[in-house]
């Protein structure tokens, strides 16, 4: 009998870049009693773009763990007739929902919190212009087009904030797990050693009344979790989207911490990790009240918890086991995720950084580095990209390009010599005088 193993992903980088532009095409029409047809090349595709799409049946990245390069279709070239190339198809990446978009810098590009919410990660590039669009009175016959532009590459990295109505924090053996199968139909992985959940898990509540809402199941913190010991500082993270927190107190005689140590050392492991966790309203669930001598530290955690500033939501006693006042606790968390979902929200969501159009200006920069000068600038680098240097009449535009800008003259500014290096984008050439 195989065991399979189940990964829990929830942060990954990926190497995306939308497809390359299908070339113009040099073409001229060719037909019996036709003369002097004229140019008819054809427009060639834009490439395909990338987009990341919120998908609810999709728990992790773990379909993305060995596909970490990622790109999207190139656009065909064009053809005779002014046939134009076919566009690339977009790739779109499944993620999951509670999904947050960075770029290599830490920025936030995206939060895909909705099912179905799509935003474009990588563009493709545009297609090239065949020779039928340069046709001009006193240029009749062009014989160049243009090559396609590459798509835009980037690398990103995902990172997974589940999306849930209550989390449950606790300490090890807590009872957590127990919980969670109690009141849903998920089927987490129970027994009585530590660190029995390995990944989070996520249960749907539903209430007699036709009232529902989502709990999930964290790994046990350990002291120190906020400073990356044991399993709970992997996940600590998705405690950030809860509504509620339920921290849940391991009540038996043999518990250890025992119960108000272990209630103070998770509020202090959650305050350290953020501080906007202390302000999380949250609701305290003393367990295991099955068994003997227990009653009394319930009674001292009660105490403590009605001691400090900023009391939670309430304080309950349950057995997980034996399914006793579940129902009592199931009402309330049932009130207090409709009454918060109600509030606007109280804490504020992280920027999302929102690229401007790309405004293509003349300006360009060199830089002389020993015998090769780099030319750095958004316009002249396109136009590079765009011609093709093994058409001659191409590569004589481009230099007219050169002249026209301004680049000839700064080169000769800054002492360029014949044989000298000028590098321009992903182009090389030999400076002749």
């Amino acid at each position: 009998m195989r065991r399979c193993l189940k990964i829990f992903v929830d942060e990954i980088w990926l190497e995306i870049s939308g497809g390359r532009g299908g070339d113009g095409a040099v073409s001229f029409r060719r037909e019996k009693f036709v003369p002097r047809g004229g140019p008819d090349g054809g427009d060639g595709g834009d490439g395909g773009s990338v987009y990341l799409e919120a998908d609810p049946s999709r728990q992790s990245f773990l379909d993305l763990r060995y596909r970490r390069r990622q790109k999207a279709p190139h656009g065909a070239n064009g053809g005779p007739k002014r046939r134009q190339g076919r566009r690339g198809s977009d790739l779109v990446i499944p993620v999951p929902p509670g999904t947050l978009v960075r770029d290599e810098k830490g920025g936030l590009l995206a939060d895909l919190t909705s099912p179905g919410q799509r935003v474009r990660a990588a563009a493709g590039g545009t297609g090239g212009r065949g020779n039928s669009r340069f046709a001009t009175s006193r240029h009749q016959a062009p014989r160049h087009a243009e090559k396609g532009l590459p798509g835009e590459e980037l690398k990103i990295y995902l990172e997974l904030k589940l999306l849930a109505q209550v989390g449950l924090v606790g300490f090890p053996n807590a009872g957590k797990s127990t919980l969670l199968s109690r009141i849903t139909t998920a089927r987490p992985k129970i027994a009585d050693y530590p660190f029995t959940t390995l990944t989070p898990q996520l249960g749907l509540v539903e209430m007699e009344s036709g009232e529902s809402f989502v709990v999930a199941d964290l790994p046990g913190l350990i002291t120190g979790a906020h400073r990356g010991a044991g399993l709970g500082h992997r996940f600590l993270r998705h405690v950030e989207r809860n509504l509620l927190l339920l921290l849940l107190i391991d009540l038996s005689p043999e518990a250890r911490p025992d119960p108000v140590e272990a209630y103070r050392g998770l509020i202090e492991e959650l305050t350290l990790y953020s501080k906007g966790l202390a302000d999380y309203p949250r609701v305290v669930v003393g367990n295991k009240r099955d068994l003997t001598g227990t009653e009394e530290n319930l009674a001292l955690l009660r105490r403590a918890v009605e001691e400090e500033e900023g009391a939670p939501a309430g304080v309950f006693g349950i057995s997980a086991a034996t399914g006793a006042s579940l129902k009592e606790l199931l009402h309330f968390l049932a009130g207090e995720v409709a009454r918060l979902s109600a509030l606007p929200p109280a804490r504020p969501a992280e920027a999302v950084i929102r690229p401007g159009p790309v405004e293509e200006d003349n300006a360009f920069v060199v830089e002389k580095e020993g015998g090769v000068y780099r030319v750095r600038g958004l316009r002249i680098e396109r136009a590079a990209a765009r011609t093709d240097f093994d058409n001659e009449e191409s590569l004589r535009r481009f230099q007219r390009y050169c002249r026209r800008c301004g680049l000839e003259k700064e080169l000769k500014r800054m002492g360029i010599e014949a044989g000298d290096t000028v590098t321009i984008g992903e182009e090389e050439f030999y400076y002749e005088a």
